[in-house]
Order: C-alpha cells, then sequence, then structure tokens
C-alpha cells in the first residue's frame, strides 16, 4: 500500500473514533497536495465532515491531529480546516525507492483493466494523400492512450479508420487511365497520384466530361467492378506504404485498418434500424434523424440519391465494433472542430435504444500551425509528417556532433532525440490546447522539452554505470541521506507517479504524465547540482544511487507511455 493510501487509512480508521463514517477510497480522493512544501505532504480537507460530526472544520482538524499517531509520520498538524500531513523523510525514501525497485519496469501499473476491452479510434489517414503534421496528434495522443489503458490492464483495439471512400476515388482512377503508368505510380508512390489528382481537376476545368467519367469509376468501385477495386486496392496499398515509414519511425502500430470502405456492405443495418424504429424523416428528399429537441441540427443519414455519409459509417462502424470486440469503452480521438459531428452521431445511437451509447467519447484536441503560420493544403503551406521527423533526426545530430563529438551510436541517439521531440510537442500541453511547433524550442536541450527530459535519463545511466565501476564503496543504505528538500521532492513526484497514470486516463489526457516526467526531470537535476552523488559515506552514497536508479526507471516508463524512446547516452 503507497503511503498515501496508508494515510487514507489512517485517517478513516481514526474517524470512527469519532462516530464519523467515511470509506478509504472517498477520504484518499480527498487528500491534496499543499502548494507550499512548507506547509506538508499532503492535506486532509474537514469542512465535509462538519455536517456529520456538527463541529466546526478546524476543531475537527485539531481533534483529529491529537489522535493520529504513526512512526512514519513526522508530524499531522492542524491548519485552519486541514489535516496536514508531514511524513518521516527517511521513510519515505525507503517506502518509495523500494516500491519503485521492487518492479522498476512495472511500477504505476495495475490490473484493473483486466477484462476490459478499450477501442481507440486514431490518426486515421486519408487515401492516396500524404501524411502531415497536422496528423501528428491524432496518431501520438492516441498512441499513448493506448499504452496508458495498457499498462493499467485493459485490452485495447487500436482502429485506423482510414479516410478510403467517396467520388475522388474514381477521379484518381480517371486520371490514371488517361495520363498514368503503373511504372510512374509506384515509383513516386502518394506525390504521383496526388499529381493525377492535380492534373484531373485542371483538365475537368476545360473538359466538364470528365466529372461524370469520375463518377462512372467510383460507380464501378461501389459496383464490386474487378478492375476498379484493384486499381483502388492498389492506391491503398502505396498509401500505407508511404505511411508505414512515418509510423515506424514513431514506434506506432495499430490492430485494425478498417476504414470507410470497410462497412460499405454493412450500410443496410443502420438504415434499416432507423426506420423500422421511427427515426429517419425526409427533408428535401434526404433522410435525417431529427436532433431539433436536443439543440443540434438534423443528423444526415442518406443523400438524396440514397448515398450514405459519414454519420451513416460511424453508426455502422460503432454498431460493429461493439459487435466485434464487445467494447466498455470507445473512443474517437479526432480534432475539436468535429465536436458536433459526434454530438449527433452519438445522440443517434442513444435514439436507436442502445445503452453503450454513454461508452463512445470524442477525445478532443486542438489544431496544429507551424512556426507560426497555420496549416492549409490550398494555399501550399504543408509540412509532411516525415520530413519533419527526418528533419528533428538531422538537426538533433548535429547538436549532438557539437556537444558530445564521441558520442557512440550517435546516429540511433539522433534518430531517438529527434523524433522524440516532435512527439513531446504534441504532448506538452493540455490536448485542447492549439499547438504552435517551431524547432528552436522542441529541440532545446534545457526546460520543457524532449531532449531535456532524455538527457536527464542518460545522465541517470551514466551515473549509474560509474556506481557499477565503484561498487567496492557501496555499503547498506542509510536513507537519513534523503532527508533533505531536494530529495523529497523527487520522491513525492516519484510517489504520485501511480496516480498520474490513474488520472491521465480518466481523463484520456497524456500531457499529464509528460508535464508530470518533465517536474521529476527537474526535481532529480536540482538534486544533482545540490547533492554529490557519489561523494560522502558511503551509505549515504548507496542511498542516492537508489535514489537514481528510481528515478531512472520513472523516468523511461513515463516517456515509454507518451511514446517517447530513452536514451542511455547522449
Amino acid at each position: 500500500m503507497d503511503i498515501k493510501s496508508r494515510i487514507a487509512a489512517w485517517l478513516a480508521e481514526t474517524l470512527t473514533a469519532f462516530d464519523a463514517k467515511l470509506p478509504t477510497e472517498q477520504v484518499r480522493a480527498l487528500l491534496e497536495v499543499p502548494p507550499d512544501p512548507a506547509m506538508g505532504d499532503y492535506a486532509f480537507p474537514c469542512f465535509l465532515l462538519a455536517k456529520q460530526l456538527r463541529k466546526a472544520p478546524p476543531l475537527i482538524a485539531q481533534a483529529l491531529c491529537e489522535k493520529l499517531t504513526s512512526p512514519e509520520l513526522a508530524e499531522a498538524r492542524p491548519v485552519g480546516g486541514y489535516v496536514n500531513f508531514h511524513i518521516n523523510r527517511a521513510n519515505l525514501a525507503q517506502e518509495v525507492i523500494g516500491a519503485v525497485l521492487a518492479a522498476p519496469d512495472a511500477y504505476g501499473s495495475t490490473t484493473q483493466g483486466a477484462g476490459k476491452t478499450i477501442c481507440l479510434d486514431y490518426s486515421s489517414i486519408n487515401i492516396a494523400k500524404r501524411f502531415h503534421i497536422g496528423h501528428l496528434s491524432t496518431t501520438m495522443i492516441g498512441h499513448s492512450l493506448r499504452r496508458l489503458y495498457d499498462y493499467l490492464g485493459y485490452q485495447t483495439v487500436s482502429i485506423n479508420h482510414l479516410g478510403d471512400w467517396g467520388t475522388q476515388f474514381g477521379k484518381m482512377i480517371c486520371a490514371y487511365k488517361h495520363w498514368g503508368s503503373k511504372q510512374e505510380v509506384e515509383a513516386g508512390g502518394i506525390d504521383a497520384m496526388t499529381a493525377l489528382y492535380v492534373r484531373f481537376h485542371d483538365e475537368a476545368a476545360n473538359n466538364p466530361t470528365l466529372e461524370d467519367e469520375g463518377r462512372a469509376w467510383f460507380k464501378r468501385i461501389e459496383e464490386g467492378d474487378a478492375e476498379a477495386l484493384e486499381i483502388f486496392n492498389w492506391f491503398k496499398e502505396l498509401t500505407l506504404r508511404d505511411a508505414a515509414r512515418v509510423y515506424d519511425l514513431l514506434g506506432v502500430s495499430f490492430d485494425s485498418y478498417a476504414g470507410e470502405s470497410f462497412f460499405n456492405d454493412k450500410m443496410d443495418r443502420p438504415v434499416a434500424e432507423l426506420r423500422n424504429k421511427g427515426l429517419l424523416q425526409e427533408s428535401d428528399g434526404a433522410q435525417v434523424v431529427d436532433l431539433e429537441a436536443y439543440g443540434m441540427p438534423p443528423c444526415l443519414i442518406l443523400k438524396q440519391d440514397g448515398a450514405t455519409l459519414y454519420a451513416t459509417r460511424d453508426v455502422a462502424a460503432a454498431l460493429y465494433r461493439k459487435d466485434t470486440y464487445d467494447f466498455d469503452k470507445c473512443l474517437y480521438v479526432v480534432a475539436y472542430h468535429q465536436d458536433l459531428h459526434f454530438r449527433q452521431f452519438f445522440k443517434v445511437i442513444e435514439l436507436m435504444g442502445y445503452p453503450w451509447h454513454k461508452d463512445l467519447e470524442h477525445v478532443s484536441f486542438g489544431m496544429v500551425s507551424y512556426e507560426g503560420q497555420s496549416l492549409s493544403t490550398r494555399k501550399g503551406h504543408v509540412v509532411y509528417l516525415e520530413e519533419a521527423l527526418l528533419r528533428a533526426i538531422e538537426k538533433a545530430e548535429a547538436i549532438i556532433a557539437e556537444k558530445s563529438p564521441g558520442l557512440e551510436a550517435r546516429t540511433e541517439a539522433a534518430r531517438q532525440i529527434g523524433v522524440g521531440a516532435v512527439v513531446y510537442a504534441a504532448l506538452q500541453n493540455n490536448r485542447i490546447k492549439d499547438i504552435d511547433f517551431w524547432w528552436d524550442r522542441a529541440l532545446n536541450f534545457d526546460g520543457e522539452t524532449a531532449p531535456y527530459v532524455q538527457y536527464t535519463h542518460a545522465r541517470c545511466c551514466s551515473l549509474l554505470r560509474k556506481a557499477t565501476d565503484d561498487s567496492a564503496r557501496m555499503a547498506q543504505p542509510d536513507w537519513t541521506g534523503l532527508t533533505d528538500e531536494e530529495a523529497r521532492q523527487v520522491l513525492l513526484l516519484i510517489s504520485r507517479f501511480p496516480d498520474v497514470l490513474q488520472e491521465a486516463v480518466a481523463r484520456n489526457e497524456p500531457s499529464m504524465v509528460t508535464r508530470h516526467v518533465t517536474l521529476l526531470a527537474q526535481a532529480y537535476n536540482k538534486f544533482y547540482y545540490e547533492h554529490r552523488i557519489l561523494d560522502g559515506a558511503p551509505g549515504v552514497a548507496t542511498a542516492r544511487i537508489k535514489l537514481t536508479e528510481a528515478v531512472r526507471a520513472v523516468i523511461k516508463t513515463g516517456l515509454y507511455l507518451i511514446g517517447i524512446e530513452a536514451p542511455e547516452r547522449m
């Protein structure tokens, strides 16, 4: 049991002596971290008990402090309506470090999700289009959430819901048949397909019959025409081959690539159900679900020509995922400008009578800009993600060449640092905030950046290698050597890491992990500069090395959970 849980247990037990009942878990949830470290390590607000005990909160706090005693507590002090706990620092060090080193690769993990399935829909790239930096947030938020849920024992299903349906694919086939060749498209990949698509629109401006030809080719895809499907599937294969290079750099993979086209033969069920349940209404020849009573415009299900839309396919996909995976939660990691779409289709699922509508969640995020400019395909201001990653790696290697010219495996370290810098930029702040990506800021080795946190991890690794070389000086740890304020801050951040993971999953907010490992790196570096780790009495040096080992483990796990590697040498 961690220290916070034990404080909660002490409090819950002590409260029974006052004929007050408050479950341990509720007490734990109420425990706060004081804004000023001098005020204590944890604080319990007594205001909730005032009515039950018929006493003023300060009197309750005073009475509780008189009853609370434990060798693990240095002091329990009443402050206003709070009980402020000061933990015995030597015990704190032994407890926290022992917990981490007992299972350094699993600290903070749980089995709470055993038997529960989480579906995560993220990245969702478009076929025949390059993977640009605007896809960074959805890809890395989704990837981090997958790792976080896995770490807490859930079964996860990662889904790349490909944008692979629509008239544009008929137009691309039309362009390919007129002006393309298999050899050129194989060699040029997405760039060659994009050039054909651009040429189609240029030519169609002077020859409108091409639009009809493009629609005819898409109709052939819909009808399962062998030639149309062969070309269409080839375009998908080339796109995924291009995207695979980016996913490999990011360390991202998926369990399913079932996109829009996968649900083409699954449209009948949602449409029939909506019609049979009296939810479909005609509106200007189209079929809609009226959502006016819920403060939303109607949800369009069928166009005038009977064609399905995004909402129809999302309803079909939700039904399929529930049937196939029996999910406990289905998360859609999509930018906030799609908020109305998700509210509409979630409401449609609810009106269809499915109680699991409450398990559908839109995990929204802000937009990405690049060095002060918004991204726009039409204006030509696009930053392709693969190029951004390769450029970051190149810049990282140049920095390493300058700062650590003798570093072994420099290329590998540059890849870890460069990719980490880009990923950190996407997961540094609350996901709903817009991101403005700047190279100099992302690759800075000082401040709140991936290289800074990675360098702290490498520093820990270096110290541990030196300690191994000097193992004759090591002794039984003297935990009193970790009672200074700098060590206390490090230990408290380590002790709170499991709670941060819990809260990050509860809020679907990976940035909480990013911020926490950054704070830990900052606190450890302060400790490092204030105290010579390997000097002093052997027992004290051993305790400091054990602390370093614990910091290394937690930083490595935290970075892994947000999709960043932890180099051992930098």
